[in-house]
């Protein structure tokens, strides 16, 4: 079980950061069956967050500051997005392959908050553990806007050419397989 680890990303070389100097993620597995995924972003003064719109599903969350989470399935080529917003909103969806097939994930709703401090922003999604079974990889990333309107991709790898987090190379992060009873 992948119970505690912290990845730090890298922002994509062709859409480099202004003010934001680092992206860490850190990932809690609790014996309570959560899931807990936190977005520490340095370069709090620089990034802009989305103003709070109601807990609950969101679309296009990708379009300014989110953390994101992506699922290779175990077996075929289908695999999981899950986006995280500090204005409390959420998606998650499901492909049958690369970009395709896309369709609504029915997970239990995760919670998701944000706060920033002196130096740190930190955007901390809550989820069942449930959303990992299954998956044979993972994928954390973040798409950064800031106050001045640049945007930046952080995620643990990077495959050549425009960002794209649905890139098999951003799936960088092994799960351990299930365990045998």
């Amino acid at each position: 079980m992948l119970s505690h680890k912290t990845v730090s990303l890298v922002p994509h070389p062709d859409s480099p950061p202004r003010g934001i100097h680092g992206v860490d993620v850190r990932w809690l597995e609790t014996r309570q069956g959560l899931f807990v995924l936190r977005w520490v972003i340095k370069g709090v003064d620089a990034i802009a967050v989305p103003a709070f719109a109601g807990k609950g599903r969101g679309e296009a969350l990708w379009q300014t500051t989110c953390g994101e989470l992506f699922l290779k399935d175990r077996d075929g080529a289908g695999y999981r997005e899950f986006n995280f917003s500090p204005s409390e909103r959420w998606a998650a969806y499901r492909f049958t392959g690369y970009r395709d097939g896309m369709a609504d994930e029915d997970i239990p709703p995760p919670e998701v908050s944000s706060e920033g401090g002196q130096h740190l922003f930190v955007l901390t999604a809550l989820l069942d553990a449930s959303v990992l079974q299954g998956s044979e990889l993972a994928g954390l990333s973040a798409v950064i806007e800031e106050k001045d309107g640049t945007r930046s991709y952080w995620a643990i790898a990077h495959a050549p050419g425009k960002p794209d987090f649905h890139n098999p190379a951003c799936f960088a992060l092994p799960l351990p397989a299930p365990e045998v009873a």
